[in-house]
This record gives C-alpha cells, structure tokens and sequence, in this order.
C-alpha cells in the first residue's frame, strides 16, 4: 500500500467515524468497517489470491480502496454494488484519487439483482456488508456463486447478531459450507464453500 492510499483511507475513516457519529438516522451514516477489519479483508484476497471479487455495500468506498488495492496485488478485479447512486460516485472519485478506479467495476442495482445474474461459481470472495435483513434471503445465491473454496466475508455479526440470526442458522446448517467468526471491528463472518471432493 502506498503512502497515497494510506493518508486517504485514514482521511475517510477519520472523515466517515465523526460524520456517522452525529446522525441519528443509520441510513444516512455511511457505516464504513473499522480498519482493522478492512485490513483483515485485505490479508484474506491476498491469501486467497481472490483475482474475482464481488463487494455487496460500496458506500463511500472505504472498504472498496482496501480491496481493490489487494486485488491489484494479485492480478484481480473488483465488482462493487450499491443502490444509491450517489454513493458509488463518491466510491469512484475517491478510486480516481488513488489510482484504482480501471480495477473497479461500481454497479447501482440491488444486490438481490447482482447475485441473480452472477454465473455459478464464478467469484473467489464475496465481501457483504448491505442491508442484513435481506441476507437470509441471498444466502442461496451466495452459495452457488462461490467456487468451491471460495470465501464469503460477512461485517456485524457481533455487534448486530439479533439482526443476523436467521442469516447465521442458515449457514450453521448448510452441509456446503464451514464457518468462523473472528472478533475484529464489529465481527466478521467468514464462511467457506467446501472445496470440491477429489
């Protein structure tokens, strides 16, 4: 990472923590993951060598210039989804800022739309972090369009568990996939397609 990425990811997150801090309507937070979950996602795409990513929640971009600097460490390209258009133009022109933008692709449709569309097993990592009541009902899709091996990354599993309960029994019973939380920001999911047999 350089030292450009670096100063503007900790303008954003320093930008993102007071703004969100005086707004009483979490809609219109911005709601980025805390860095040290954000780094932990970079490591992750790095081992992986996840060259095709999918980001469900763009917002502002913060955790979209983490990943897609670790994409770019390993030959890969980053699909990013929000359905507010004004925060994918944000999400581009902070991309622009550091030189990242040709490695992103930023699409306004819902993530329900991006999942249905998405061919099986053709992503390496999914990183979710939208609106956690809709999960229980992208867990289908999420499933079918990870390769075998591929790694599903969920934020707030902690810190709104109540909101991810029927999400998280859908995955505890699902013979395809082993699961781990790891205690870091607000908690994050890590789910894994079982490789395939042979």
């Amino acid at each position: 990472m350089d030292d450009t990425l670096r100063a503007v990811l900790d303008e954003l997150h320093r930008y993102g923590t007071e703004r969100d801090a005086g707004l009483a309507d979490r809609l219109e937070r911005l709601r980025n993951v805390e860095p040290d979950t954000a780094q932990v996602l970079s490591v992750l795409v790095q081992a992986l060598a996840a060259r095709r990513l999918l980001e469900l929640g763009t917002s502002n971009g913060y955790s979209t210039l983490w990943l897609a600097d670790a994409v770019r460490s390993v030959g890969g390209r980053l699909v990013t989804v929000d359905v507010d258009a004004a925060r994918s133009a944000l999400a581009a022109s902070n991309l622009d800022r550091v030189g990242l933008r040709e490695l992103v692709e930023l699409r306004v449709e819902d993530a329900a739309v991006t999942l249905r569309d998405t061919p099986d097993g053709a992503l390496d990592m999914i990183f979710l972090d939208a609106e956690r009541p809709a999960y229980a009902g992208y867990w289908p899709d999420l499933v079918r369009v990870l390769r075998p091996g591929g790694l599903l990354a969920v934020d707030n599993v902690l810190s709104h568990a109540d909101q991810v309960a029927d999400f998280r029994a859908l995955v505890l019973a699902d013979a395809r996939v082993s699961e781990a939380v790891v205690p870091t920001g607000a908690g994050l999911l890590l789910v894994v397609r079982s490789p395939a047999p042979g």
